[in-house]
């Protein structure tokens, strides 16, 4: 027989239907019955019949038609709320914000797994892992791990040994030891106890990510978790059950406490949880729709579940493979804006480069002269101004190696701890299945990743830092060969006028951002966590910091598409010309003043799916295999890291 899960106030209650040819009004009326039928005034309801109300599913918040059918809108098991028209005493319910989450608003099953043994997991699989394109299985030898490490713990519960967080308190309370009729209770209060966090929650593609690291660090088989509570956590995920984790409540040592907790609550069965098909629901309600059981804690359970990095990095992992795509595609959008600023091509020469070696700038100096003009591509806007008596750009374009480059080495430098510590055993105490023996060490402290993250804010914020005064340079008739904010008719129109004060005010942004969190510490639980890492924060202002430099560059690629209006016919080389065509699919040239932000928003989609990168990247791998640079001595300790000499092809160089 179907059943309708359907919320009101405060309560959820299972409403059985016989017929599903009965109408939304019909459910709606016979789960107000069942609401008042135990309460001792009715809840406060007059006439059921009277009441008017109305009914929304729970997912995405939309309204239902009363006069249609079930069987034309609900599923069996779906949820819906019932909002009474004029209550005050409805609680707040948790919505599935438009826009935000992906998979919200359309979510496909994947058929593809990804077999997680806590040692190969990389930070683009935990990305694709949270965008919904994986389901998650354990390798044989994670398994084997796992149940070594368990039959160890229980052992030591068996023969009444005192060890820190099997049999003991937490923090302070290290020394006092517990029964062992309450070692469940234990670990069950330490999960509720510290689930004390505040703010909105991660989307659900953050704690798909949150969830699956978590899973990832517990299959190296060093946390002493069982192997049936760990592959209730692999269901949860494998559902989309996705428990309710405010983003705010770590300071990044013991771990990340708060928000560890919150996710191991909701596999409890306690607080709220999120799946497709449900939406947000209370936790035990969302697990029973899709046939799983709330876990129950065992023995070390509770610390080993909530004991570690894994909300700073799996924010950051989002964040430096972000960063990493935004500098990718920096160089492209700087290329175009120097091609309509009349730049010169001469300092991106490989001699220039090869004397001073970093591998970010010389990799950023090759991809602009596989952008720019030169044999491969030539561009009649550099044509235009072959022989005209400019010597050298700003350095806003001249030192677009430099600059760029150093953000290209930190984020490789970023990602290699981000991905170290995704395979990292985090929580404490330790379990040594092969010694026979728990050991309690500081592998939570997030100092790690905190530091990593904040180099990255600072880094990735000179892509927006520099961009910011290239737009001014398009925009300002005094620094270019352009109308006033690239528009016809100035004054009647203002053109870019404020997109670069928009750029303007998230670069300001980005500057505050940047200051280190990881520079803070405060003394948490007695003096026992006498220093934390703050690395909480330090994940959640990067991804901040990334999404600011991603809108900076949409703008500033806007203006550079718009600046080659005002030069045709001439055109720029191939793949810069490409870079053009994909932006004119989204947004049209600008004619006369309109409503700016959807372009922007649309453009700064096209740099989020990398689309940008995509259109000029075949472009680039050609000319890097197939380009043979000038041989000129420079000095015996010289070298670069294009192809050697040989056949000599000629550049443009003015």
């Amino acid at each position: 027989m179907p059943r309708f899960t359907v919320h009101i106030r405060d309560e959820w209650l299972a409403v059985a239907c016989r017929d599903t040819s009965n109408t939304i009004q019909w459910l709606g009326l016979e789960a107000l019955k069942r609401y008042i039928k135990n309460k001792p005034d009715n809840g406060g309801i007059g006439s059921v019949k009277e009441t008017r109300f109305i009914v929304r599913r729970c997912q995405g918040s939309g309204l239902l038609d009363p006069d249609d059918t079930i069987d034309d809108v609900l599923e069996d098991n779906d949820f819906v709320e019932l909002a009474i028209e004029g209550d005050t005493m409805s609680s707040e319910f948790i919505p599935c914000q438009p826009g935000v989450s992906n998979i919200t608003a359309a979510y496909r099953e994947p058929a593809e797994y990804i077999s997680l043994d806590g040692n190969s997991l990389t930070s683009t699989d935990l990305v694709n892992l949270g965008r919904g394109l994986y389901k998650i299985k354990l390798t044989l030898e994670a398994e084997r791990k796992v149940v070594q490490a368990r039959e160890l713990l229980d052992t030591i519960v068996k023969e009444n040994k005192v060890v820190y967080g099997i049999t003991t308190g937490f923090g302070k309370f290290a020394r006092t030891v517990i029964p062992v009729s309450k070692l469940k209770e234990l670990q069950e209060n330490l999960v509720r106890s510290h689930s004390a966090g505040l703010g909105n929650p991660l989307s659900p593609e953050r704690t798909r990510m949150l969830l699956a690291l978590r899973i990832n660090v517990l299959a190296k088989g060093y946390s002493g978790i069982s192997l049936e509570t760990l592959q209730a956590m692999i269901q949860a995920f494998n559902a989309s059950c996705l428990s309710f984790v405010p983003e705010k409540g770590t300071v990044g040592a013991s771990g990340d406490l708060a928000p560890l907790s919150h996710l191991a609550l909701g596999l409890m069965g306690e607080g709220k949880m999120w799946s497709p098909k449900s939406g947000w629901a209370d936790a035990k309600y969302v697990l029973e729709a899709h046939g799983l059981k709330p876990i129950s804690l065992k023995p070390k359970e509770g610390l080993a579940l909530i004991n570690g990095t894994q909300m700073i990095t799996s924010l950051g992992a989002e964040a430096v493979e972000r960063a990493q795509a935004i500098a990718q595609q920096a160089d492209i959008v700087a290329a175009l804006t120097l091609e309509v600023l009349k730049g010169t091509t001469k300092a991106f020469d490989s001699d220039i480069h090869s004397l001073r070696p970093h591998p970010g700038q010389t990799e950023v100096a090759l991809r602009f002269r596989s952008l720019l003009d030169s044999d491969h591509h030539p561009s009649e806007i550099a044509e235009s101004h072959r022989f005209c008596d400019r010597v050298q750009d700003a350095y806003t374009m001249r030192c677009c190696p430099q600059v760029h480059g150093i953000t290209n080495d930190t984020i490789k430098f970023v990602q290699n701890i981000i991905n170290t510590e995704i395979n990292s055993a985090t929580d404490n105490p330790m379990v040594f299945a092969e010694r026979g023996e728990t050991i309690s060490g500081g592998n939570f402290h997030g100092e790690y990743p905190a530091k990593a993250l904040d180099f990255l804010s600072i880094a990735v914020h000179e892509l927006a830092s520099i961009s910011e005064r290239r737009i001014e340079r398009l925009c300002n008739p005094s620094l270019s060969e352009l109308p006033a904010f690239l528009v016809n008719e100035g004054g009647l129109n203002s053109g870019f006028m404020i997109a670069h004060c928009t750029a303007a005010s998230l670069v300001s942004e980005n500057k505050v951002l940047c200051h280190p969190s990881s520079v803070d510490s405060l003394s948490t639980s007695a003096a026992t966590e006498d220093h934390v890492s703050m690395g909480g924060w330090a994940a959640r202002k990067a991804l901040r910091v990334v999404e600011h430099v991603e809108q900076v560059l949409a703008i500033e690629l806007l203006a550079a598409c718009q600046g080659i209006e005002f030069l045709r016919p001439l055109r720029t080389t191939t793949p810069l010309e490409k870079v053009y065509d994909l932006v004119r699919t989204v947004v049209k040239p600008w004619i006369k003043d309109r409503f700016l932000s959807p372009d922007i928003e649309a453009v700064h989609r096209l740099l989020l799916d990398q689309k940008v990168w995509n259109v000029a990247k075949p472009y680039i791998e050609k000319y890097q295999t197939e380009y043979i640079p000038e041989s000129r001595p420079v000095s015996p300790t010289a070298f670069s890291l294009d192809p050697p000499a040989s056949p000599r092809k000629r550049v443009r160089h003015e």
